[in-house]
């Protein structure tokens, strides 16, 4: 008989703490196993959550046959081969954002995700947000009409990560605010699009105020503090994307916004709005700007009880190893094209 949980362990307790809230919130998850270089943050968190076991090395972890799944939540270098030592351990993977340093490591990773059967998870918890879950039916139900044009940001004033050493050091991180901000609202912007595929990106890098902020500390600081690019899809669709550490933005302090544009209505999505949904249609010729209602649906899914499910469902989880990969190609694209200064085919 089919155990009604699956037994998990979080590798990393930085956003990892995340991660282990919303196991333990989960009726379909038991937590048995934690794993973190600091020996202090580990054992306090194993006292606090009692936790079975405690690890300081991931393989060790790995060895358990209990365990089912883990989740990866560690610095951005370390993903493809936790995530690859992980599935050939034959353990399911819900891998924190981006999926990789590069599209490289993460076609290697949807490889070995193929060959050993596994369940593979991007962690795009913005996909899981109320109001973006409902903006979704909402789309499907063709409530917009098609989509052609969209625009996508989170921008911040002065926002470059301190608190750790690794976010703005491209050798540990991939890049900057491109690959740590820009990577949710490009995958919530295809989502919510029905994931079309980029053909072809034309982008541009700044740096001039992260390295003024930056000049007197003693954190590398070698990535961008500001991106923008221009996203040809396969549909004949567009997206405008931009995001930021440090701008001079007007208004607010930071901005994570949506934009879709479809020939019925549009529709904005502002997750630091106090409003956060707003839509426009177009009533028999009138048209209209509203606040849609939405519904209680009680239970609010996350990412973690999403994962665990989809391990007893037996069924594809919603943000595939697939997506993941078109993520890391099109942010790669936009890198390249700011360093040529032209711009990037993505496919043919």
């Amino acid at each position: 008989m089919m155990s009604d949980k699956v037994k998990v362990g979080v590798i990393g307790l930085g956003m990892g703490k995340f991660h282990i809230r919303n196991y333990k919130a989960s009726p379909n998850a038991e937590l048995v196993a934690i794993c973190d270089l600091n020996v202090e943050r580990l054992n306090s968190m194993k006292e606090q959550e009692n936790i079975p076991f405690a690890f300081t090395d991931y393989r060790d972890m790995l060895l358990s046959d209990d365990i089912q799944g883990v989740s990866i939540a560690v610095p951005n270098f370390l993903h493809k081969q936790i995530a690859i030592d992980a599935m050939k351990a034959g353990k399911h993977v819900l891998c924190e954002k981006p999926m990789a340093m590069n599209a490289q490591e993460a076609q290697e990773m949807v490889d070995v995700a193929k060959a050993s059967g596994v369940k593979f998870m991007m962690h795009f918890n913005s996909r899981f947000v109320p109001d973006v879950r409902f903006l979704k039916k909402r789309i499907e139900a063709g409530e917009l009409g098609e989509i052609y044009y969209a625009k996508a940001g989170w921008l911040r004033r002065r926002g470059i990560p301190r608190g750790t050493g690794w976010f703005a050091d491209k050798a540990k991180a991939g890049g900057g605010p491109l690959i740590d901000l820009g990577v949710h609202v490009l995958d919530l912007s295809l989502w919510l699009m029905g994931n079309p595929k980029v053909v072809s990106v034309s982008g541009s890098t700044y740096s001039q105020l992260g390295n003024e902020l930056m000049k007197d500390s003693d954190r590398v600081f070698d990535v961008e503090d500001l991106a923008s690019a221009f996203l040809r899809l396969d549909n004949g669709a567009t997206l405008l994307l931009e995001t930021s550490w440090a701008q001079n933005i007007v208004g607010k302090k930071s901005d994570k916004y949506i934009e879709l544009y479809g020939y019925k209505g549009g529709v904005r999505w502002g997750g630091d709005d106090p409003i956060p949904l707003k839509m426009v249609e177009d009533r028999c010729g009138d048209i209209s700007e509203f606040q849609p209602v939405q519904l209680s649906e009680g239970y609010l899914e996350t990412p973690q009880h999403h994962f665990v499910t989809s391990i007893l469902e037996d069924k594809e989880p919603m943000a595939t190893a697939e997506h993941g990969l078109e993520v890391m190609k099109v942010l790669d694209a936009i890198y390249l094209s700011a360093k040529k200064g032209e711009e990037i085919r993505v496919r043919v």
